[in-house]
């Protein structure tokens, strides 16, 4: 697995006044939640850097409002699965 190490000043992590077991979590989130509302990262690819079920970064994104990008598209395609999968 390849990866990135993103360096943040402790000025900055200090200024976020969370507990040191929140920041990792809470920095992923926040990116996610910028670059799925931005359409750079798909929903999947967006909960899986946030490390939450899907179930939970749809919760989190209707509590953000963040409109959720779903296509006439990805609809067709989830019925054809879904049809084809009974």
């Amino acid at each position: 697995m390849t990866g990135i190490t993103l360096e943040v000043p402790d000025e900055v992590i200090q200024a976020t006044r969370l507990p040191a077991d929140e920041i990792e979590r809470e920095f992923r989130k926040e990116l996610a939640l910028a670059l799925y509302q931005r359409g750079v990262l798909s929903l999947g690819k967006a909960r899986l850097l946030a490390q939450m079920t899907l179930w939970e970064f749809e919760e989190l994104l209707g509590k953000r409002k963040i409109t959720r990008h779903y296509s006439e598209a990805d609809l067709e395609e989830d019925l054809k699965y879904a049809l084809g999968h009974q």
